[in-house]
């Protein structure tokens, strides 16, 4: 069985096939006091006029998340910090819009697994509070779409960990989704190597702790999903030495629009400012770079047993051939009891299709002169 539609020849970077404006909640608006404020001053208060409702929004807001916070602290902080990991996680690895979504959602099919919801990722100071009852009445709040591309989206689907440490008050290159006019912000929490000791520490610790919190809701093994996590080999290792890692990895040419679509897409929905976009074509390149180097880089700490590499091409092909070798190398147990679910969830998305982009000669070109490394060694052409 293949997923119908899913691969497309590369086209615009700048131009994506449109879709229809869609209201969605700003990720901000689930930061604590602490965080926003940390985030504002940084940043010296420069919202865009336009964008000055929103900071009041997410202001009030913030101050709500700080005392629902200490409310969840006082219920379940106990239990919070006995809760143990019984498993170490899964870390899916790979750059944005290399189909990381996709083989997440294929894998917490498997109910023997569990994962953090968007709720929990973008409400993380009170979920263990709040979610049943705010994913009951409030669902017509999560978009039905994704903002870059036609994945759904909800309250209760896989979502990535990063967004939930940034509304937790940790440094992360994500917080350039605010204020995009700024420049790129925490380039030293991509890979965590150039992070003084005692703020490595409590990223360590914070991180811990949001685990050991959904944990309390479902004691399933974890998977995990964020693009940064594909540079943090090294410090997941020391946190989680049983830890499983999978690394995921696309076709250069339609990663390069693709990512460039995502941050623009991102950065006028998130944005306190008005993007100019400058500069953001040379950060994806630059990022590429840097995060394929750090992963070639600290892949050998990991055993052969505990670390599986696929194509996204490939995967989408053959998703139940691929998923069950997946399964074989990292010995996750019984496939065949999964098939069923994948195979129903395979259907569903039949149709899906991916946005259609254009390179410009110049790109192509430069894709090829930057990126020619990563190109061979994962079997693709240079164009």
């Amino acid at each position: 069985m293949s997923v119908a539609s899913v691969e497309t020849a590369p086209a615009p970077a700048a131009t994506a096939t449109k879709k229809p404006r869609e209201w969605s909640p700003r990720m901000w608006d689930g930061c604590n006091f602490t965080a926003w404020l940390r985030l504002f001053a940084r940043n010296r208060f420069r919202v865009g006029w336009r964008q000055l409702y929103l900071a009041l929004i997410v202001t009030f807001l913030s101050v709500v998340h700080s005392g629902m916070r200490l409310v969840q602290k006082m219920v379940y902080g106990r239990r919070i910090r006995s809760t143990k990991l019984r498993q170490a996680p899964i870390f899916i690895l790979g750059h944005w819009r290399t189909g990381t979504t996709l083989l997440h959602e294929l894998l917490v099919l498997d109910r023997r697994f569990t994962y953090p919801t968007s709720y929990q990722c973008f409400e993380p100071n009170h979920f263990l509070l709040t979610e049943k009852i705010f994913t009951k009445f409030f669902w017509f709040l999560a978009p039905a779409k994704r903002p870059m591309d036609n994945m759904t989206m909800g309250w209760d689907r896989p979502q990535e960990d990063e967004f939930a440490l940034c509304m937790l008050g940790l440094p992360s290159p994500y917080l350039t989704l605010a204020f995009p006019n700024h420049g790129p912000v925490y380039p030293e929490y991509l890979d965590l190597e150039g992070v003084p000791p005692d703020d490595l520490e409590h990223w360590k610790k914070t991180f811990k702790r949001f685990l050991q919190t959904i944990t309390v809701r479902n004691p399933q093994r974890l998977v995990l999903k964020s693009p940064p996590h594909t540079c943090r080999i090294k410090v997941l290792k020391e946190m989680f030495p049983d830890a499983h890692f999978i690394h995921i990895v696309r076709n250069p040419y339609v990663v390069f629009p693709s990512t460039v679509n995502m941050w623009k897409s991102l950065y006028r929905k998130q944005g306190l400012q008005t993007p100019t976009f400058e500069g953001l074509e040379d950060y994806v390149f630059e990022t590429f770079t840097r995060m394929y180097a750090k992963l070639e880089e600290t892949r050998h700490l990991v055993d052969d047993g505990h670390f599986h590499e696929l194509r996204y091409e490939d995967l989408v092909r053959d998703p139940i051939g691929e998923m069950r070798d997946l399964y074989a190398h990292l010995d996750l147990g019984d496939f065949d009891k999964v098939k069923p679910r994948l195979e129903d969830y395979l259907a569903s998305i039949a149709g899906y299709e991916t946005n259609r982009y254009d390179l410009t000669p110049t790109q192509r070109a430069e894709i090829t002169r930057r990126w020619s490394s990563v190109i061979r060694r994962y079997g693709y052409r240079e164009e």
